[in-house]
């Protein structure tokens, strides 16, 4: 007689994540119309405000973001607050690494 296994290996479960704010699009390593496209789909579905994240290099790409959203996509957008911040992260050996950090706000 066999018996069937039928658990889910690790590999394939869904991994579990933190909920993360429903109006936020945090800008990484992807293209920037991607971000683009997640600032003007939560705009589209009654967000009226969307706040746009980033850290180091990415910054620049943030800023990019909220730029081509505000004069190509979507005009009466406003940019209500910009933060600037420096995080203390530490690398794979330990040391301590500071890493500036944006967020930008816009509002309809």
């Amino acid at each position: 007689m066999t018996t069937e296994n039928t658990e889910t290996p690790a590999e394939t479960r869904p991994t579990e994540r933190k909920p993360m704010e429903n109006n936020t699009v945090f800008v990484g390593k992807k293209g920037t119309m991607a971000y683009v496209l997640a600032v003007v789909t939560q705009l589209n579905q009654g967000n009226g405000e969307v706040t746009i994240k980033a850290r180091g290099k990415a910054i620049s790409r943030a800023v990019d973001v909220a730029e081509i959203v505000r004069n190509k996509f979507v005009n009466d957008i406003k940019v209500s607050d910009i933060r600037i911040a420096t995080e203390e992260l530490s690398n794979q050996e330990g040391n301590p690494l500071k890493v500036s950090s944006i967020e930008i706000q816009l509002n309809k």
